[in-house]
């Protein structure tokens, strides 16, 4: 019995360890005015979409392309190069970033890519802002004492909060650069805001608390595990913040029910 127990333990590692594939990137073109030195990055979702991860920053080679192992279970992802952010993010031609590539990972592979331009070789036009009247700030740092850091906090009133005396439902989102502001985004804000605005009289009003993620410690904080690839879990102590720091807070700064 424990042979035949050992055997399937083995036969389900061996499994795992070759549903492993692995991908080689190589950047065979750069933009013209790229600097030597300059780092560049794979980010996807492989890596939480990390636009700095140190994991994928591309190697130079002699012959003077880029390459970067992307090390993967079986299946599609999708990702984007970068100098190290977001506004650095490759580009079409007039600065506009470009869709999501995609990697087919069934197999070992190697992949070439030319990168034409980088997003911040152009004249940015400043973005207006798309949140509403009624969205604030509750502190633009926020300070979360169960893991000695801040985070930006965004709340919404309804909009008959500053002219009543009504206690209102509070609901609590994550990923608050998302959830009001486009000029914040990841990839386009969600509108909740303009949906609680437009909503019909007689609809439920709210209260909503959008906290910032992390960026890069976004999965550890949303994790109560810990994790191999991404490291420890801090899930625990992010849901006490909540729990014990943030909602006391705005309970006792706002009409809340």
């Amino acid at each position: 019995m424990r042979a035949a127990f050992f055997l399937l333990f083995l036969h389900f590692l061996f499994t795992n360890i070759q549903a492993q594939q692995k991908a080689t990137i190589r950047i065979t073109n750069v933009p013209g005015h790229h600097k030597n030195g300059q780092s560049i990055y794979a980010a996807g979702s492989f890596n939480n979409w990390n636009p700095a991860d140190e994991k994928y920053r591309f190697q130079k080679e002699d012959n003077g392309t880029y390459s970067v192992l992307i090390t993967a279970p079986k299946g599609t992802y999708e990702y984007k190069i970068t100098r190290g952010s977001w506004l650095t993010v490759e580009s079409d031609g007039n600065g506009v970033s470009l869709q999501n590539r995609k990697l087919d990972l069934d197999s070992d592979t190697v992949v070439d890519i030319s990168v034409n331009h980088w997003a911040d070789e152009f004249k940015q036009t400043e973005k207006k802002s798309t949140a509403s009247k009624n969205v604030s700030f509750v502190d633009t740092a926020f300070y979360i004492p169960q893991l000695k850091r801040h985070r930006r906090v965004w709340i919404y009133l309804p909009g008959d909060y500053a002219t009543s005396r009504k206690k209102y439902p509070v609901l609590y989102l994550q990923d608050g650069q998302n959830v009001f502001e486009d000029t914040t985004s990841f990839s386009g804000e969600w509108g909740v805001d303009e949906a609680l605005d437009s909503a019909q009289k007689g609809s439920p009003e709210m209260i909503v608390v959008a906290i910032d993620n992390g960026g890069a410690t976004r999965l550890n904080e949303y994790s109560p595990y810990d994790m191999d690839k991404y490291g420890k879990g801090e899930g625990d102590a992010y849901v006490d913040f909540l729990v014990h720091t943030l909602r006391p807070y705005i309970n006792k700064h706002y009409r809340t029910k």
